[in-house]
């Protein structure tokens, strides 16, 4: 109905001699010509196209190359208006159908076929969209647009990551025309007004009172509001006091970090760049850092209408605030989108409740009226020596990372520093030195430092927990730690190199590594919590000479005793009846008779072995069944041989260990 020309391809020989020629458009007997135009497919369906202008935005750009008049057939609420002729007033799905009845009674019906494309749906209530030529304001964009391009790539701005330098380049050279009026309620009014009496346009700031050319009194607003991104593009410097020289403009424009997600890096950044170029004659800021999507577990993007949108307030309710910025940051990198499953919430939350025991633990240590925490580095043992180097290293670390907007590594740095070395370590040993028979040096000086100060590292990521157990904290020091009111003003961690140690970090790593062997032996064979394992530990006689002193240490944190350090190698110690862990740095032998009775361990390894092969063998058989391999889903299959891969696994591990029974 809205249809004002047929296009062909200019090299389509077969309409070559209808171009220029005339038709008629049955529904409307509308006269409409045949034209000749580059964008026409002439492999696609006839190959020949109807030209719909006000309806189609590739048909709109054929109508303006060859001047073809502009036909709406569309009211506002996608019923037929006055120029669809005898299907005024009709719904368009319903005139659809009329159009096919009226083509088969007039004899001109030939077929229907179907065609596979894309439709317009609203996000929110998913109604199909009518596309409907109308008037509307514009802003040009290429004259915005090259000193925004100068801007990059003379890298007075920089993106991060870089590749999206290139996705920012590609859109504003081939910018269009921003369109900048929307037909909605709620927004910023177009500042135009029109007379009533002689249709001039005032365009104004303030409210006119006149129109400009007639003086008639008689105006009228236009209706329509900005765009929303019209504004937001005014942000840099329209919060600032700007069009004014204010003070805040001179000391806040230019920023130096805009950080927003990718997606709408044209939408609002490049706009910001261009308008805040054409307003304040600078960029907006010097550095912007684009994060990635937050989609669903399985990679989804987060929509209402797949209903897999998790709801914040839920989840903060149920996680806790800090919990879900850790899943937000921990383990992303620039650009990259992220899964959100449950598994990094409650990551988040066990992490903050390690914190939280952590330093109760750190808290109940110290002793009342305690009126000095001072570290002396002349009487560090080795543990300790070994804490404040780890924790320089993470400070410097993060320093590197936050400058390279790594942040997402950071976060995970200083994660595993305070669970894997403070908590699961030190914490550890020091409990060793805080017993009331210890006459070891106290670790208090060296657990509220690396505490307060990890605490201050931690805090950008997760603000509410460290305020909290800060405070907790600072209500128990001396008052040489009573300097900032809040954690937020304190002072942001930096290096101390004389904290480096990196000889008490390879011994350190050394005692760790022996530890934790004996537990995954103990582990493997599955000795109980009340046997302690014998354990003889071979080192070179330097290292032997710092590792000795903790033979206390190792047999509390792996429950092995006795520990001894015998002379010579361990070379020969292997037998039918030993496990030889051969590390890094030193070689522990565990005789088996300490870890479990020999005969009874045959017998259970024997059980167990023979329940092993005897489900290998029925997944054995049901993966050659052909039925079952034509007849069952991927998925199930996919799974049994997952399970034969796991069990032909574990019965490997099983002969192993019989084997050195």
């Amino acid at each position: 109905l809205g249809d004002t020309a047929v296009a062909v391809n200019p090299k389509d020989k077969r309409f070559k001699n209808m171009v220029g020629k005339k038709v008629i458009l049955p529904a409307v007997h509308r006269v409409i010509p045949i034209i000749a135009d580059e964008a026409v497919d002439p492999k696609f369906g006839t190959g020949a196209v109807k030209i719909t202008p006000s309806h189609d935005p590739v048909d709109f750009e054929v109508a303006l190359r060859h001047g073809l008049p502009f036909v709406n057939i569309l009211n506002d609420d996608a019923t037929m208006n006055e120029n669809a002729g005898p299907y005024v007033g009709m719904d368009r799905f319903a005139c659809r159908k009329a159009i096919i009845e009226d083509l088969k009674r007039d004899g001109l019906f030939i077929n229907i076929e179907s065609h596979s494309h894309a439709v317009g749906h609203c996000i929110r209530c998913q109604t199909m969209i009518e596309p409907i030529a109308s008037q509307q304001w514009f802003v040009s964009a290429e004259p915005l647009a090259k000193p925004a391009i100068e801007a990059v790539t003379s890298e007075r701005i920089n993106i991060v990551p870089q590749r999206f330098t290139k996705v920012y380049l590609n859109w504003m050279e081939n910018i269009r025309d921003w369109c900048i009026s929307r037909q909605l309620w709620w927004g910023h009014r177009i500042p135009v007004w029109y007379c009533q009496d002689c249709d001039e346009l005032t365009v104004s700031v303030e409210d006119p009172a006149a129109c400009r050319k007639c003086g008639s009194a008689r105006l009228e607003q236009d209706p329509d509001v900005l765009d929303t991104w019209f504004s937001s593009a005014l942000w840099t410097h329209s919060t600032l006091g700007w069009p004014d020289e204010t003070e805040d403009l001179r000391y806040f424009y230019p920023t130096s970090v805009m950080e927003t997600g990718y997606d709408i890096l044209f939408f609002w950044v490049a706009r910001m760049i261009m308008m805040g170029i054409a307003d304040c004659d600078d960029i907006p800021f010097h550095t912007i850092f684009l994060h990635g999507l937050i989609r669903d577990e399985k990679g989804e993007k987060m929509s209402k209408v797949r209903g897999n949108v998790l709801n914040p307030i839920d989840t903060i309710e149920q996680y806790g605030t800090d919990a879900l910025r850790f899943a937000l940051s921990t383990g992303t990198a620039p650009g990259n989108d992220i899964k959100l499953a449950s598994s990094r919430l409650e990551a988040g939350r066990n992490f903050a409740n390690k914190l939280w025991n952590a330093t109760r633990f750190v808290i109940r240590s110290i002793e009342p009226g305690m009126t000095a925490l001072e570290i002396r580095p002349d009487r560090l043992p080795l543990e300790d020596r070994w804490i404040l180097s780890r924790l320089n290293g993470t400070v410097a670390s993060v320093a590197s990372l936050t400058n390279e907007f790594q942040l997402g590594e950071a976060l995970r740095q200083i994660h595993d520093f305070l669970r894997g070395e403070y908590c699961d370590w030190y914490i550890e040993f020091a409990k060793i030195r805080l017993q009331p028979d210890s006459k070891l040096p106290s670790p208090l000086p060296v657990l509220v430092h690396v505490l307060e100060t990890s605490l201050r590292l931690l805090h950008p990521y997760m603000p509410f927990v460290t305020e909290e157990l800060w405070q907790n904290l600072k209500r128990s020091l001396p008052a040489d730690w009573q300097e900032a009111e809040s954690i937020m003003i304190a002072a942001y961690p930096e290096t101390d190199e004389t904290a480096v140690d990196m000889q008490a970090e390879d011994d350190m790593e050394a005692i760790i590594e022996i530890i934790s062997a004996i537990r995954n032996a103990r582990a493997q064979y599955k000795v109980e919590n009340n046997i302690w394992v014998e354990a003889q530990i071979y080192t070179e006689s330097l290292l032997n000479q710092t590792i000795a002193p903790y033979a206390q240490a190792i047999k509390i944190l792996a429950r092995a005793n006795p520990v001894s350090f015998p002379k010579g190698g361990a070379s020969g110690k292997a037998g039918d009846n030993t496990v030889v862990l051969q590390l890094i740095q030193s070689t522990v032998v565990i005789p088996m008779s300490s870890m479990f009775d020999l005969e009874a361990e045959r017998k259970r390894l024997q059980k167990e072995t023979d329940q092993s092969q005897d489900e290998m063998d029925r997944l054995k058989a049901r993966l050659d069944n052909q039925e079952f391999l034509t007849k069952a889903p991927k998925s199930v299959i996919d799974k049994e041989r997952q399970k034969l891969y796991t069990i032909t696994d574990k019965l490997e591990r099983l002969k192993e260990q019989t084997s050195k029974l």
